[in-house]
């Protein structure tokens, strides 16, 4: 979802000269071909779409999610640090333990609650082992569906699928966070290596947060959609991996990205179109 979306922004600029590798190219567990191909691409920026993102299924199977998440961003990092390149690597909101109202900044520490975080947070670390990183975190992607057979759907097409079936939906009202929009992230991270930004972590999410239950509101209204909503307390649902209830990601190092309502709805009028 957001790979196709980082490969078209970074093609729309004749500077960059993009080579775009799937799982099916390299496998980036594997740290001999991360550093033959890489070595031999010799790449000035090395952006990171991969991740491991069943979140309840890291739960049972955390070593495969630490292998993806951060024992292979360790070897793009190593690697990336031997070629001199810049690695751009993506994180997430559930690096934080949920606990702060106001949401977090950049500079708050992590304290993942649930394998994936734990997962994500090892990653991070990863990240740091090239001093030429930029870590992205974000939230709640959606856009465009990804053509991988493995792709996650977003819960914006979530959403979307069910009212098709169903008149009436139970929704969790809980869990704070900001949606982000692939185009408006990819476009982002584009700005940030554009302005040479400084080196180390960043928020880019869309501007604003809701719950799950708000966040189905607005896709709901804006797509035209006759549903009945039903917020619900998380207990609801039963979920193996635990969830911050208030994880709102905070930028303080640049301008934020334009309100989450707003990239909702061009991506509901570019699915109609």
């Amino acid at each position: 979802m957001l790979g196709q979306e980082v490969v078209r922004v970074f093609s729309a600029d004749p500077q960059w000269n993009v080579v775009a590798w799937d799982y099916e190219n390299l496998d980036i567990t594997d740290a001999n071909k991360v550093r033959a191909l890489l070595t031999a691409a010799e790449p000035a920026l090395v952006i990171n779409c991969a991740a491991y993102n069943n979140v309840d299924g890291a739960e049972a199977e955390p070593e495969r999610a630490t292998l993806l998440n951060a024992t292979a961003v360790e070897h793009l990092a190593k690697t990336c640090t031997e070629i001199e390149a810049t690695l751009i690597h993506f994180s997430t909101d559930y690096v934080f333990e949920g606990a702060k109202r106001q949401g977090y900044v950049e500079a708050d520490g992590p304290n993942p609650q649930s394998a994936y975080g734990r997962s994500k947070a090892a990653g991070e670390i990863s990240a740091q082992h090239n001093p030429r990183h930029y870590l992205v975190r974000l939230s709640r992607l959606f856009g465009k569906p990804a053509v991988s057979e493995n792709a996650k759907r977003s819960f914006v097409d979530t959403m979307l699928a069910l009212a098709q079936q169903r008149s009436s939906l139970e929704v969790v009202d809980a869990e704070f966070s900001s949606p982000t929009y692939a185009p408006d992230l990819a476009q982002a991270v584009f700005d940030i290596v554009r302005l040479q930004s400084p080196y180390g972590t960043y928020h880019r999410t869309n501007d604003g947060a809701c719950t799950w239950y708000g966040f189905a509101q607005e896709i709901f209204r804006l797509a035209e959609k006759s549903v009945t909503l039903t917020p619900v307390s998380p207990e609801k649902f039963s979920r193996p991996a635990a969830r911050p209830a208030y994880s709102q990601l905070l930028t303080t190092k640049l301008p934020p990205l334009r309100p989450w309502q707003a990239a909702l709805a061009d991506y509901l009028n570019e699915q109609h179109s």
